[in-house]
């Protein structure tokens, strides 16, 4: 192949150029997004019951949906939370990869069998199904100087005009506004209803009768009489609109024309639909909104569409209403990714840089630097084909890339260039023979780095995903690599290189010209006398050591040891924290609290983060759960330009935030961060679930709860320890005597409708305001349920018509119950989150939370979920991926030199660049996560490459009748200059991902640091163990190589 381009040179340009072309072309259609579809698809569900309590809730809605659902493909886990202001939420996770528009429709299909158990005023409000989880991809805030203007005027702007409009963008799953809409707000007052002799149902009964629409027909309507001239439609009663309609709605008459109506028993106000949420954005009152990205969309994108679409109505707000945004994850996305591209652009100066040091000749040096972009482009193609994006891991692999292809290109250059020197042939001349020489070298180093990567791309879960960006990507580009080396590069070396001129006596000794170029060949000439002594030193120091090679394998003993130790001793974790701009606040009251003491708290976070240098905005939500005690911030902070300093970061900024905000009486404050990977977890940190399997009962739960969080607050390992769910509160439980009830005539529909209209609340029908549709409510006006003593004021009807107070039939007692109930896989649950602490790995952190929870009672099992789930997958596949992928490069080289010992002493040199990794990671205090293990797995291909082209040569020199310890100290002076040079290249070439800042610099330094430890020490070790390992080697297993048989047959003509 390389001779027919070396005659046609203008066909591997074509071909180059086609590659480039078909590259640029399919950057402009590839996405851009921070990570791939890491975490796990995820259908919710979700339905509303006004009024009931979280123990209602669960029993009448979550578990006949939970029990539906089974026979779903590809579910990991089902969890689900039921809270006291009558919501349930279900939030079923799928394995990576599954389809997500299928699986919704799955569970739509179970859940019909559910829908008509269900409770009528849950059938009324709906049970919605939406793809994608609950975690924000923007947040933005709304609000408005004017005075006037209340925050449910901005909510139900948002609710009316803006909802559905941004809903309706390609991308958005759902979105989530902290405010409310309007509704028709009916106040009851015990006393005047009792005067009247009236019922809550009553009042819904006129409600249905009078707020409706009625179809009325046509006048003149077909078939008609004959000559009919009119025709128009009949509209009667419609929908009421206004306040003084509703006052006017009658509910008794009597015969002399006297009526009572909705005024006289009730205060009827247009009031909030929602009366628990309130939003402030640095303290002024207001609304908000929450973006949930759907599965599988491109989160700039829908990013970009929301925020042009905002500002396109924006001239359109009523009333000064203005926005800002107060979380979002895309700018670190778009910072992350341009820092990676800042430093693919230093990383291929620095590697020409190396090169035209080593090569001293310009022209020389220009053909790897042609091939980098035509292979960077054509791997772009291929990601295209693929159906990839561009994000912050194949980026990453273009990096790790750069160094690897243009080893190939050197290897050619620098060969042509000796054969050159050595032989006086013409460079067409030199470039043949040289491809005859080195072409099993360059598909050996192709095939062993892409044997590496390969079997990363059959893993399975998260990390099988992650591992696939980085495996496609640098498979394409060794492949690519290998082929531009045997077409454009021998082509160019034929055409652009010089014959050297031998007419000064040694080659190497080039003569000084005058001016600027006298430096540069001064610098040249000393590089080269250096070089050359350094060489020789190195040569006989290799033969010394082959000559003691049993006491050199000590050493090597030794690096096994140590890399051993270090596996051990290194922390595990799944991804590396990064600083996105923005944190989480989560502000939790013992349950109970009142709302006045929780705003309180949250003036006083407030005061703290306005005196925060970094932090731009704070955007609080209360009420999210329909709770007054627990409540959710978003704090912006400055661009990462502006925060250059450790003490600036993100997490340096939570912690102490956390640590300073602890001070505050009776409130648990946490700043987290946001999970590394949107959708697996709510924060960074771990996740993990104690559940009820054996129906042990609610108090054994909370007993086992207590016990674990005990243990984990008293253990310095673990910080930031909390469970999600909300504290036990006490309730007040109404007992009615039903005998009482029967003798005194009452209906039980009667008794049970009164209590949830007056204190519950009930949602009766629809009216329109401003052209929406909007709800009717009926409720006990405030003053009349406060007290436990004010349910006595409440009366029924009895079947004569008298009213009978409660207190008559039923008697009130305090108890125990919970706000919220959560429940995990169909069994009762709690979730606990937590933080490893300062220096301690998440993988050690787990492996302690294992510990305590091992004691658990019978009865009540725990399991991981989130990124922790995750994280335990990964982790128990890394050893098998290393396994594998070494055993792969094993075979594909026994393959290669068609021999079981070569390979052996290639692969002996792994060991020695994986030490050189893990003391990179563990000296810097970082830890083993998918990074570094993407790293250590590049380090083991380049320690083989190292070792290939040295044992390459060695057998070529032995293939020709040299003695083997003759051959492997020749080989080894030959291959002294292409080995620093490739190693040095990539070294700079990755030089900058190891030094990086900014955003995105967690994942960054983490696969630099690995990749540049490693590929020093296999450097450092290879050149001198190397050559030990294959004389050994050798020595001991005579086999029979390709040359003994090549010799018979010669042995054989001759005769």
């Amino acid at each position: 192949m390389a001779q027919f381009f070396i005659n046609r040179p203008i066909f591997a340009w074509v071909i180059a150029i086609i590659i480039m072309l078909a590259g640029a072309l399919s950057i402009k259609l590839l996405p851009l997004e921070q990570y791939p579809e890491i975490a796990p698809p995820r259908v919710t569900i979700g339905a509303q019951y006004t009024g009931a309590s979280a123990e209602t809730v669960e029993n009448s809605v979550t578990q006949i949906i939970e029990q539906q659902i089974k026979g779903i493909d590809n579910m990991l886990y089902m969890s689900s939370t039921s809270n006291a202001s009558g919501q349930a939420r279900i939030t079923l996770t799928f394995a990576p990869g599954t389809n997500v528009d299928v699986a919704q429709v799955q569970v739509q299909n179970k859940i019909q069998g559910a829908v008509n158990r269900l409770p009528d005023s849950v059938k009324t409000r709906g049970v919605f199904i939406n793809k994608g989880g609950q975690d924000f991809l923007v947040t933005y805030s709304f609000y408005s100087p004017d005075e006037d203007v209340t925050a449910v005027d901005i909510g139900d702007y948002i609710n009316s005009n803006l909802v559905d409009i941004i809903g309706r963008i390609e991308g958005v799953g759902d979105i989530n506004v902290f405010g409310t809409p309007y509704a028709m707000r009916i106040w009851m007052d015990p006393a005047k209803m009792e005067k009247y002799g009236l019922i809550p149902s009553d009042l819904s009964n006129a409600l249905n009768a009078q707020n409706a629409q009625v179809s009325a027909g046509q006048l003149g309507a077909l078939p008609a009489v004959q000559n009919q001239q009119l025709n128009a439609t009949i509209t009667a009663r419609t929908k009421l609109k206004t306040v003084e309609q509703f006052e006017s709605i009658v509910l008794k008459s009597s015969n002399d024309g006297s009526v009572v109506t909705i005024k006289d028993v009730a205060r009827v106000e247009l009031g909030a639909d929602n009366l628990s949420i309130q939003a402030k954005l640095n303290g002024m009152p207001g609304a908000g909104m929450g973006i949930i990205l759907a599965d599988g969309a491109n989160a700039m994108a829908v990013s970009d569409a929301v925020a042009a679409k905002l500002a396109e109505l924006k001239p359109f707000f009523p009333n000064q209403i203005d926005y800002f945004v107060s979380s979002d994850s895309t700018p670190f996305v778009r910072a992350s990714i341009s820092e990676v591209v800042h430093a693919l652009g230093e990383a291929m100066v620095l590697v020409v840089i190396v090169m035209f040091v080593f090569l001293q000749n310009f022209r020389a040096t220009l053909i790897p630097a042609i091939a980098v972009p035509v292979v960077l482009l054509g791997t772009f193609g291929v990601l295209s084909v693929a159906g990839f994006s561009i994000n912050t891991l194949t980026m990453f692999a273009m990096v790790l890339a750069i160094g690897l292809l243009v080893d190939d290109a050197i290897v050619v250059v620098e060969n042509v260039e000796r054969v050159m020197h050595e032989t006086g042939k013409s460079p067409k001349e030199a470039t043949r023979q040289s491809m005859k020489e080195i072409t099993p070298a360059l598909v050996g180093i192709g095939v062993t780095l892409s044997a590496v990567f390969v079997p990363m791309a059959f893993f399975g879960g998260s990390t099988g995903v992650i591992y696939r960006q980085f495996s496609i990507t640098i498979v394409a580009a060794m492949a690519l690599s290998v082929f531009v080396a045997l077409t454009l590069t021998p082509a160019l070396c034929a055409t652009l290189l010089k014959a050297p001129d031998l007419g000064h006596g040694d080659s190497h000794e080039r003569p000084i010209r005058s001016g600027v170029l006298g430096i540069n060949d001064r610098f040249f000439r000393w590089f080269n006398r250096n070089f050359d002594a350094a060489a020789n030193r190195y040569q006989s120091t290799v033969a010394f050591s082959l000559g003691r090679a049993k006491r050199m394998m000590l050493i090597f003993l030794a690096v096994l040891a140590a890399v051993w130790l270090l596996m051990a001793k290194l922390p595990t974790s799944f991804l590396p924290d990064e600083d996105q701009g923005f944190v989480y606040v989560n502000v939790n009251l013992p349950s109970g609290a009142s709302d006045a003491r929780l705003q309180e708290v949250l003036d006083q976070v407030r005061e703290y983060l306005a005196k925060q240098p970094d932090v731009i905005s704070f955007n609080q939500v209360s009420g999210l759960n329909g709770d007054q005690s627990s409540a959710r911030g978003f704090i912006r902070l400055k661009p990462w330009s502006m925060r250059p300093l450790p003490s600036q970061s993100a997490a340096a900024i939570a912690n102490k935030a956390t640590r300073e905000l602890a001070g505050i009486r009776d409130a648990r404050v946490q700043v987290v961060l946001p999970p590394a990977v949107r959708g697996l977890g709510s924060s960074s940190g771990y996740n993990f679930m104690i559940k009820d399997i054996n129906g042990v009962g609610h108090e054994a739960l909370l007993a086992a709860r207590d016990q674990v969080l005990g243990e984990m607050r008293a253990n310095n390992l673990l910080t930031a320890v909390r469970t999600t769910n909300l504290e036990d509160a006490s309730e007040l439980r109404v007992d009615v005597d039903d005998r009482k009830a029967a003798a005194l005539g009452l209906a039980y529909t009667d008794i049970n409708s009164v209590l949830s209209s007056a204190m519950g609340g009930t949602y009766v029908n629809d009216f329109l305001n401003n052209g929406r549709v909007k709800r009717v409510y009926i409720m006990g006006d405030a003053q009349y349920r406060m007290l436990p003593s004010d349910i006595a004021k409440w009366t029924v009807r009895n079947n004569k018509g008298e009213m009978v107070p409660f207190g008559a039939f039923s008697k009130t007692y305090w108890a125990y119950g919970s706000p919220q109930l959560l429940r995990y896989n169909g069994s009762p649950a709690y979730e606990f989150e937590g933080r490893a602490a300062a220096g301690i790995s998440s993988g050690t952190a787990m492996a302690t939370v294992e510990d305590i929870l091992k004691k658990l009672p019978n009865g009540i099992a725990y399991e991981w979920t989130g990124a922790s789930l995750q994280e335990r997958q990964s982790g128990a596949q890394a050893p098998m991926l290393y396994a594998i992928s070494i055993l792969f490069v094993f075979l594909c080289l026994a393959a290669l030199y068609e021999s079981w010992t070569v390979p052996l002493s290639v692969m002996l040199a792994v060991p020695l660049g994986v030490v050189g990794a893990l003391l990179a990671t563990y000296t810097r205090g970082l830890t083993n996560d998918v990074y570094f293990q993407v790293g250590l797995l590049t380090t083991v291909g380049l320690a083989a490459k190292n070792a290939i082209l040295i044992v390459e040569f060695a057998v070529q020199l032995q293939e020709q009748g040299k003695k083997l310890f003759d051959a492997t100290v020749e080989a080894v002076r030959l291959r002294l200059r292409p080995i620093l040079m490739t190693s040095l290249a990539f070294g700079f070439g990755v030089i900058p991902l190891a030094i990086g800042t900014g955003a995105g610099a967690g994942g960054r330094n983490a696969i630099g640091t690995a990749v540049l430890g490693g590929m020093v020490a296999s450097t450092v070790l290879g050149i001198f163990l190397v050559p030990v390992f294959f004389l050994l080697v050798r020595s001991w297993f005579k086999s029979h190589s390709r040359s003994d048989e090549a010799h018979d047959v010669n042995k054989e003509s001759a005769a």
